[in-house]
């Protein structure tokens, strides 16, 4: 692992006022926000300006109206196509897999639930997908699942702590003795094939797996060297509840699957609150990443990151081209043969010198940064920032009514995180509509 600079305290608007304003999301989806305290803000490896940086001290540049919202050109989405189509077509075991990083809205499975749900019903439900086996942060969730895990020890790659850089696949460890159990409730579907993602590990536990009550099979975790493994388990019945068990001394989990075997799309949301691009450039130990990359075998790998990035102009300008390029360049070393798609950050509001709500002049140029790095290293780029309006967004979505945005000027409402979803699902059916014409020729 590369070293890394000192850490400095990222600022974080509290998301519990999401409680009090007009339109507020459902207990069921952020009963848990107005835990939220600074002190378990983690730590950025940015250095943070703390005045506002005036807009002429940055080269705003927006992309051109004219540009695409989904740039596919070139046959860079082709492979995340043809299995779509597969999967449209019903073949046997044409599963077409989805793994979305992101920030602190994809931690909450803001847009990516609706995403999920929405492709999902179009081509078939194959699985909910990758779950962590506990709450890293107190508004970690996932749409139509209930997760409890008690007794684990937790560390995120995103507290840039370097440590063995072994975070597994979502980019959390859990370690936990004989007292640490998790419970997965799935509340809409039900499945039958579940996957454990451990390591193994010299002296590890045991560790018991039982679905819907009955005992599906126990891990052994002990190895002589430490390394990623999975243990796959079949349900007689399709399942609606999962439960882990430490049955003896230690082990270290990264999280589980839920699939069913009917072709169908599984989407993973994989959000790290706090979280940048230098949380996979830099923080993931490269050659366990890879192994856990390769053993999901996605056809899409979306990178969704750029909002909390936009607090540090220098590092916009010095720095943030280099780490996207690393990590782009990480994820074709694991899986070369696989879509990758560059995903903007939204709009990111503050307070202006006037008092009004005003656009944050890094997130154009970031969005500009993102959109030509992804043409050059032969990925997808879908613009976020656009789609939702643009320049002035957040503005606008603050003062509708219903609200559309929480008073941080970062966080959507549920009812605006279904809005970016259906545009993101509408360009993927496009391109994909696109793509069929263009086998048919």
């Amino acid at each position: 692992m590369r070293p890394f600079p000192i850490p400095t305290a990222c600022t974080l608007a509290t998301l519990g006022v999401l409680l009090a304003v007009v339109n507020p999301p459902t207990a069921a989806q952020f009963r848990s926000l107005v835990e939220f305290t600074a002190a378990s803000t983690p730590l950025s490896p940015l250095a943070r300006h703390i005045e506002p940086v005036p807009v002429a001290a940055l080269r705003h540049v927006s992309p051109k109206l004219a540009e695409p919202l989904l740039d596919d050109s070139g046959g860079v989405l082709d492979g995340f196509y043809a299995a779509l189509r597969r999967t449209a077509n019903r073949e046997p075991g044409a599963i077409t897999r989805v793994v979305h990083y992101g920030d602190s809205p994809t931690t909450a499975d803001l847009i990516t639930g609706d995403l999920r749900a929405i492709l999902q019903t179009r081509y078939g439900n194959a699985g909910h997908g990758f779950i962590l086996p506990g709450k890293p942060w107190a508004w970690y969730q996932h749409s139509g699942v209930r997760v409890e895990g008690s007794a684990w020890q937790m560390i995120s790659a995103s507290r840039f702590e370097a440590r063995d850089g072994l975070f597994g696949l979502g980019g959390v460890s859990f370690t936990g003795g004989p007292a640490a159990a998790t419970k997965i409730e799935f509340e809409r579907s039900a499945y039958t094939r579940f996957e454990v993602w451990f390591l193994r590990q010299a002296e590890g536990g045991a560790l018991t797996v039982t679905a819907d009550g009955n005992v599906l099979g126990r891990i052994e975790t002990a190895g002589e060297d430490s390394a990623a493994e999975f243990a796959a388990f079949e349900s007689p019945s399709p399942a609606r509840s999962l439960e882990l068990r430490v049955a003896s001394g230690h082990v270290r989990l990264f999280g589980v699957t839920a699939e069913n075997t009917a072709p169908g799309v599984v989407y993973d949301s994989l959000g790290l609150n706090g979280a940048s691009i230098t949380v996979l450039s830099r923080m993931f130990n490269a050659a366990h990443w890879a192994a856990e990359l390769q053993h999901r075998r996605a056809d899409l790998i979306v990178v969704n990151y750029g909002t909390n990035e936009a607090d540090f102009p220098d590092f916009i300008e010095k720095g943030y081209e280099k780490e996207l390029r690393e990590t782009i360049r990480r994820l074709r070393a694991a899986l070369p043969e696989t879509s990758i798609l560059i995903m903007s950050p939204m709009d990111r509001g503050r307070k202006g010198a006037s008092g009004e709500i005003e656009t944050m002049p890094t997130i154009p140029r970031l969005v500009a940064i993102q959109r030509r790095v992804a043409k050059e290293t032969g990925c997808g780029f879908f613009d976020t920032f656009q789609a939702m309006g643009g320049e002035g967004t957040m503005a606008r979505w603050y003062a509708a009514q219903p609200r559309l945005v929480s008073a941080d000027l970062i966080h959507p409402y549920p009812n605006a995180g279904k809005m970016v979803a259906e545009l993101v699902a509408r360009e993927i059916t496009s391109g994909l509509n696109r793509y069929q014409l263009k086998q048919t020729r």
